[in-house]
């Protein structure tokens, strides 16, 4: 005689018949405000568009009337400016171009990243006739399918719909290839390149087959592993892959290379720069703790001293011992004292929210110069080029404090604190007893 099913299981399928129910009216209610967030985004675009065109002088003055609106509201948020410009832009394209998405996402049929996939794949439609019944068609399927369905149908409908071909297209599309970089979490961030998708695929193809071919002298290797040269290697195919693009991109060089005759080395010459701060415990193998790259990312303590003991020249940080605040830096090869006090306290862009690496930062006087400002410490702070140019040719304001902390105001009279980077102050620990 079959056993019968557990009591429990009636009680389990009562959970989580109660568990969809609230997650389908969640997914309600995000729908029904996002809407309502795209209208508030279009509402500041447009306050933001009738400002530039009452500024008919350079290009660069009409675009620190969107940089303004933008960082307004990043400070309010919490969010990177360059975010909300981003969706500032997103949002009055959805709003103007794509109506009936808008509609069907305050309705809650569909999601906000269905609407961010209509309106994406959609854009490349001009004629508004042609981009209306695009719309009426993705959204009656992004009712009843996956995002990814919808997507896949949405690319599909565009090459159906489109007036222009493929190859005019492409040549278009050729002028936004970037590459970029996300952090992620545990010492590790992603790489993302845009480019033609045959290069891209012929590129994974290489990786691919370079990787098996790796992976077959291993495996050769584990039945014979009885030789003292013999390898043993563990990865798997992804992690190959991964490890010989690094040792591409960091080892290679350009096949054609226009700097040779100007740039000594050439291309091949410049090495990869990146900034790591290693608490001194972590440096002598006492903690493997609070070590960062860029002031971005927190890495494993084995990469940190490793890129330590190689490094040519490092900078000596003192901090307070309660505060954490960068109180001197001296360097065994001497450079500028008080740049690289600046740069060391500052470790980025000291815009809220920005992390732009200090590097890449312009050492700017926050009471101005050319008004008495004094060129000391507690006068200069990294600005990365955006963010320089707001404050110097918008309203935004900022006063710096004797401790390096930086009191901005916008121009709607918010104010908001940006305080040094504060390092772990570590406490000494008493020898242990002889016991």
């Amino acid at each position: 005689m079959p056993d019968r099913p557990p009591v429990f299981n009636d009680r389990e399928d009562a959970v989580l018949t109660d568990v969809v129910g609230a997650l389908i009216e969640s997914e309600r209610a995000l729908a029904e405000l996002e809407a309502a967030r795209v209208l508030q985004f279009a509402a500041a675009m447009r306050v933001a568009l009738h400002r530039r065109e009452h500024r008919p002088r350079a290009v660069q003055e009409r675009e620190m009337a969107l940089r303004s609106i933008a960082a307004e509201i990043g400070v309010a948020l919490r969010w990177n400016d360059r975010t909300v410009q981003r969706r500032l832009g997103e949002a009055l394209q959805l709003v103007d171009d794509f109506p009936a998405t808008l509609r069907a996402l305050a309705e809650a049929r569909i999601s906000a990243r269905h609407a961010a996939v209509i309106r994406d794949i959609g854009a490349e439609l001009a004629d508004p006739s042609v981009r209306a019944e695009f719309e009426r068609r993705v959204v009656e399927r992004a009712a009843t399918d996956t995002v990814v369905g919808t997507r896949a149908f949405a690319r599909a409908l565009v090459e159906e719909l489109h007036s222009v071909s493929i190859t005019d297209r492409f040549a278009n599309a050729q002028q936004q290839r970037r590459v970029w970089i996300d952090d992620a979490v545990d010492g590790m961030a992603r790489l993302g390149v845009l480019d033609g998708a045959t290069k891209i695929r012929a590129m994974y193809d290489r990786l691919t087959r370079q990787a098996r071919e790796i992976r077959a002298v291993a495996r050769s290797a584990e039945l014979d592993d009885t030789g003292p040269d013999a390898v043993h290697d563990r990865r798997t195919i992804d992690h190959v892959r991964a490890d010989l693009l690094c040792d591409l991109v960091l080892t290679g060089r350009p096949v054609i290379d226009p700097t040779i005759d100007a740039l000594p080395g050439g291309l091949g010459a410049i090495r990869a720069h990146v900034s790591v701060v290693v608490p001194a415990l972590t440096a002598v193998g006492a903690s493997d703790g609070g070590a960062e790259v860029d002031g971005l990312s927190p890495i494993d303590a084995d990469t940190a001293r490793r890129l330590l003991a190689d490094c040519p020249a490092w900078e000596r940080l003192v901090t307070h011992p309660i505060t954490g605040a960068v109180l001197a830096v001296d360097r065994y090869r001497p450079s500028p004292a008080l740049r690289r006090f600046v740069r060391a306290r500052d470790v980025h862009c000291r815009f809220p929210g920005c992390r732009q690496p200090a590097r890449r930062c312009d050492l700017d006087h926050t009471h101005d110069h050319a008004r008495g400002g004094p060129t000391a410490r507690s006068n200069l702070a990294c600005l990365c080029k955006r963010h320089h140019t707001l404050k110097t040719e918008t309203p935004w304001t900022a006063q710096q404090l004797l401790d390096g902390t930086i009191e901005w105001t916008s121009p709607l009279g918010r104010s908001v604190t940006d305080r040094p980077e504060r390092y772990v102050a570590f406490v000494p620990v008493p020898d242990p007893p002889p016991f």
